[in-house]
């Protein structure tokens, strides 16, 4: 299968319904993607990532080339055999972990110089290199480098870092297109990542210069990093009004279940946020009903499932006080049972939402997601 991109329903909101074809399978959209750093999404097996049904995971550059490496991933077959993964793979580029590891790199025009956090080695992150690490790895979907900033950004900054997106865009759209033409490379696509902070002038800017690259894909990245989520809609909102209707838009590092339908409607085809596997691990569970902190004490004799309105394995099996109970006893199996049913709630809200879409009343069940968060967690 090669790749394609289709919207076959639009919602009166602006929300679309598509299938993004790779491949390694087709992802119906708009579409979560769990995170799986470090080759593996934490405390799931494939598996069961197979039954509840993700159709492309997250992987990233940064961590996958510190260790194990990418040539010996490249050595062992890419990514995909390493991981035993053959669905669809997007890796980032790194430019948020070189981003948040702000006193071990020094970012130029050349690329991020950093110290690794595994053993302080010195590394030059580069377009090139990011481009050239993802085509080892063998993604369908690889992000450009970008500079990413903290919010809120002084407007200098905020100029300085788009001039640069985009000058690393261009050098690693240059680097990709030359590589592509060799003959073994896998087949993959690249997407470029709009910067410009909080400054909606800066974000139009940034999309018109990447949409000059002409990439299969955009990203609207630097979001959802300490802005409210009004501030995050509006400026997602300036930037999928100037990108293509006919190509997927990524909204990078996003986000709460009661926000995730607000960005649907802005256009929005793809999502990825650490979110539903590390409150898991954190005993916070995510349900139709709101959300749960299962170590509070309520929950000690209560014999129902996590969620009542939920058909996942772990809702069919096992109980709130056997759950608690797990992780009072600090065992293994809580992060696992969390993690399986929070991936599934999240995976079956944009079956919802896919499906909302298709019958024209989004908003509608938007309101009714809103509602069941609106009371915070029990």
């Amino acid at each position: 299968m090669e790749f394609s991109f289709e919207i076959s329903k639009t919602d009166p909101s602006g929300a679309r319904r598509g299938v993004l074809n790779t491949p390694n399978g087709p992802i119906e959209t708009p579409v979560f993607m769990p995170v799986g750093t470090q080759a593996t999404v934490k405390s799931l097996r494939n598996e069961a990532l197979e039954e509840l049904g993700a159709q492309i995971i997250l992987g990233n550059t940064y961590h996958l080339y510190l260790r194990p490496g990418h040539e010996l991933i490249r050595k062992l077959g890419g990514l995909h055999k390493f991981m035993s993964w053959n669905r669809a793979i997007l890796t980032d580029s790194g430019g948020y972990q070189v981003f948040s590891l702000s006193e071990l790199r020094k970012i130029t025009d050349e690329g991020v110089r950093f110290r690794s956090h595994l053993d302080g080695s010195e590394h030059l992150l580069t377009p090139e290199k990011a481009a050239e690490i993802q085509l080892a790895l063998g993604s369908d979907i690889a992000m450009v480098l970008d500079e990413c900033i903290e919010t809120p950004a002084p407007r200098e900054k905020a100029e300085a870092a788009l001039k640069r997106t985009t000058a690393w865009a261009k050098r690693a759209r240059k680097y990709f297109q030359q590589r592509a033409q060799q003959n073994g490379e896998p087949p993959q696509w690249q997407f470029g990542i709009v910067q410009g902070a909080t400054f909606a002038d800066l974000r139009r800017e940034s999309a018109r210069q990447l949409l000059e690259l002409d990439f299969p894909g955009y990203a609207v990245g630097g979001l959802a990093v300490g802005e409210p989520h009004e501030v995050t809609c509006e400026i997602a909102a300036e930037v999928t009004g100037l990108l293509p209707t006919d190509k997927p838009r990524y909204l990078m590092g996003v986000g709460r279940p009661e926000q995730i339908v607000d960005y649907v409607a802005l256009g929005i085809d793809m999502m990825d946020c650490v979110l539903p596997t590390r409150a898991a691990r954190h005993a916070c569970i995510y349900t139709s009903e709101g959300r749960v902190l299962i170590k509070n004490a309520r929950y000690a004799e209560d014999q129902k499932p996590l969620d009542p309105n939920c058909s996942c394995s772990v809702c069919r099996r096992y109980s709130r006080a056997y759950l608690r109970h797990l992780f009072a006893a600090g065992e293994l199996a809580a992060a696992i049972l969390a993690t399986h049913h929070n991936v599934h709630f999240y995976l079956d809200l944009m079956s919802q939402i896919r499906e909302a879409i298709g019958f024209g009343n989004l908003v509608k069940f938007s309101s009714e997601v809103r509602a069941r968060y609106a009371a915070g967690p029990a």
